[in-house]
C-alpha cells in the first residue's frame, strides 16, 4: 500500500522519531500503525546501546521537595545542546518525580517506573535515548526524608550545574516551621554550594583523607627545608585550618565571614525558638569526576582523509 505523509506526520507525533524513519516503519508493516510503532521501538533501542559507550558529562543536576521528603538526581546527556532539549528535561524532571514518589530500594534501573506502570526506569531511559539520539546516564541520585521534628531544603545553582540537599532539624514542631527555620536551611544550601565542604564535621571525616593530606603536608614541608624534629608540630596546625576549610560546621559563613557555620546555627535557633541542627547534606556537582573526551579535530580530520 502506499505511504502518504499525513501517516508520516502521525507516526513522527507519536513516537518523536525522525521523518524518514517513520517512513520506513511504516514500508515494513505495510501500513500497520501499531506495528509501525513497535519496529521503530525496536530499532530505536537497538541504536540506543549503540550509544551506550559515548561519554555523558553534560546534562543536568535537579532537586525537589515534597513535604517532608526532598531528592536530588543527576542525569547526563553528551552535549548541552540537548540538556536544553524539552523531551530531555521532560524525562528528567519524570526521573526526579520518581525518586521523590517511589519507596522502592536498590538499582533505581530496575525499579518499575512510577510514570509508566509495565515499565522499569531503564527501559523508559533507552526509549528515551532512542528519542533524543544522544547516550544519556541517570548518573545518581539520594532522597532525604525526616523522621521527628525538622525540614528539608534544595537548592539549584547555575541552571542546574550545582545542586544542594540538607536536613535540618528541629527540638519542637514551631521551631521546624518557622520562617527562621527556612531561612537557615536556605542559607546553608546556598554556602554548601559555593564552598563544597567534604563533610558535615570534622567527626564525619574521612580518616583515610585525613592521612594523605597529612603525608602530603609533611612532604612539602620537608622539601622546603623545614626541620625535621619541626616538621610534625607545623603539620598538626596545618591540618587544623584543612579541616576547618573543608568540614562544614567549621567553615566560614559566605553571607558573613565572622561567623562559622555553626555559629550561624546557634543564632538561628535562637530565632527559631528552638534548637536547629544540619543532619546531613548532599551536593551534586554536574559532571564531577567525569572524564570528558578531548577531541583533537585536526588529527581526526586527517585520520578521515588518509588514502584519499
Amino acid at each position: 500500500m502506499s505511504i502518504s505523509a499525513t501517516m508520516v506526520k502521525e507516526l513522527r507525533e507519536k513516537t518523536n522519531a525522525g521523518m524518514m524513519d517513520c517512513k520506513k516503519a511504516l514500508e515494513e508493516a505495510k501500513g500497520d500503525f501499531e506495528a509501525a510503532v513497535e519496529w521503530l521501538r525496536v530499532k530505536g533501542l537497538s541504536a540506543a546501546a549503540k550509544k551506550a559507550d559515548r561519554v555523558a558529562a553534560e546534562g543536568v543536576v535537579t532537586a525537589a521537595t515534597s513535604g517532608k521528603v526532598a531528592a536530588v538526581v543527576e542525569v547526563n546527556s553528551e552535549t548541552d545542546f540537548v540538556s536544553r532539549n524539552d523531551g530531555f528535561k521532560a524525562f528528567v524532571s519524570d526521573v526526579l518525580t520518581h525518586v521523590l514518589n517511589s519507596n522502592a530500594t536498590g538499582d533505581i534501573l530496575t525499579q518499575p517506573f512510577t510514570k509508566t506502570p509495565g515499565k522499569t526506569v531503564g527501559e523508559a531511559l533507552k526509549e528515551a535515548i532512542a528519542t533524543i539520539g544522544e547516550n544519556l546516564v541517570i548518573r545518581r541520585s539520594e532522597k532525604y526524608s525526616v523522621t521527628g521534628e525538622g525540614l528539608v531544603h534544595t537548592y539549584i545553582h547555575g541552571e542546574g550545574k550545582i545542586g544542594v540537599m540538607i536536613e535540618v532539624g528541629a527540638a519542637n514542631a514551631a521551631a521546624a516551621a518557622s520562617a527562621d527555620a527556612k531561612t537557615f536551611a536556605s542559607d546553608v544550601c546556598l554556602h554548601i554550594a559555593a564552598m563544597n565542604p567534604m563533610a558535615l564535621s570534622q567527626a564525619d571525616m574521612s580518616p583515610e583523607v585525613v592521612a594523605k593530606e597529612k603525608e602530603i603536608l609533611k612532604q612539602k614541608n620537608l622539601e622546603s627545608g623545614k626541620k625535621p624534629e619541626m616538621v610534625d608540630k607545623i603539620v598538626e596546625g596545618q591540618i587544623r585550618k584543612f579541616l576547618a576549610e573543608n568540614c562544614l560546621m567549621d567553615q566560614a559563613f559566605v553571607k558573613n565571614p565572622d561567623l562559622t557555620i555553626n555559629g550561624y546555627m546557634q543564632e538561628a535557633s535562637k530565632k527559631a525558638g528552638g534548637e536547629l541542627t544540619i543532619k546531613r547534606f548532599t551536593r551534586f556537582e554536574l559532571g564531577a569526576g567525569i572524564e570528558k573526551k578531548v577531541v583533537d579535530f585536526a588529527a581526526e580530520v586527517a585520520a578521515q582523509t588518509k588514502g584519499h
